[in-house]
C-alpha cells in the first residue's frame, strides 16, 4: 500500500515519546540513552541498562524488568493479537478494519512500538513519557488511515495484561501504572474520533 506524502509527514511527526520532564531525575547523558533508543525505534540494550545504573542510579531499580519485557516482546505482543482477534472475530477479514494483511501488520508493530515506549518510562520510572504534540500527530495519522481505535485500546489492555503475566505479582503491581498514560490517550483517542471507531 502506496503512503501518500501527508500520511508519510504525519508518520514522521507522531513521534510520541518526550524525555522533556525527567531533568530532576536524570542527568542529560542519562536522558540522551534514551532519546538515541528512541530516535533508533529500538528498546534498550544491555549497554544503555548499565550506563543508566551508573549515570541514575536512584532511578534504575526497574531497568532490568524493562530488559525482561524486551526479551520477551515476541510473545507479549502475540498474546495481545490474540486477545484482540477473541474480542473482533472479523476485523482481519474483508470490509473489517484490520483488512488487508498489510494493515494488520502495521497493528502487531504498533503494538511491538507501544509496549518499546512504556519500557522507556519503566526504565526511567516516569510515568510522563508522553509527548503531547507527538500523540496530537498520531490521533491524526491514525484517523487519516481509519485505523480501528476500539480494537488498538483493547490491544493495549492486551499488551499490559500480557505483560504482567510475564512478571511475578510484586513486579506487576510495581509496573502496571507505566501503561495506563498511554491506554488513557489511545482511549481520548476513540472518543474523538467517533465514526471511525468501528472495527
Amino acid at each position: 500500500m502506496e503512503l501518500s506524502e501527508s500520511v508519510k509527514e504525519l508518520i514522521r511527526k507522531a513521534r510520541i515519546v518526550s524525555f522533556a520532564t525527567w531533568n530532576e531525575t536524570h542527568p542529560p547523558e542519562a536522558i540522551q540513552r534514551f532519546q538515541a533508543a528512541d530516535d533508533e525505534g529500538r528498546y534498550l540494550t544491555e549497554a544503555d541498562a548499565a550506563a543508566l545504573r551508573q549515570l541514575a542510579p536512584e532511578s534504575a531499580a526497574l531497568v532490568p524488568v524493562a530488559l525482561q519485557l524486551r526479551d520477551r516482546v515476541s510473545d507479549i505482543v502475540d498474546e495481545a493479537r490474540s486477545h484482540l482477534l477473541t474480542e473482533f472475530p472479523t476485523i482481519t477479514e474483508p470490509g473489517g478494519g484490520l483488512y488487508p494483511p498489510e494493515r494488520a501488520s502495521a497493528c502487531w508493530r504498533d503494538f511491538w512500538h507501544f509496549l518499546r515506549c512504556i519500557t522507556y518510562g519503566i526504565a526511567g520510572q516516569h510515568t510522563d513519557y508522553l509527548s503531547p504534540e507527538g500523540l496530537h500527530y498520531m490521533e491524526l495519522l491514525y484517523q487519516e488511515l481509519r485505523v480501528p481505535l476500539d480494537a488498538m485500546v483493547v490491544g493495549l489492555h492486551g499488551i499490559k495484561t500480557a505483560s504482567l503475566n510475564q512478571m511475578d505479582a510484586p513486579t506487576g503491581e510495581a509496573i502496571a501504572p507505566y501503561f495506563d498514560p498511554l491506554i488513557a490517550e489511545l482511549a481520548k483517542f476513540r472518543n474523538s474520533s467517533d465514526g471511525l471507531s468501528r472495527a
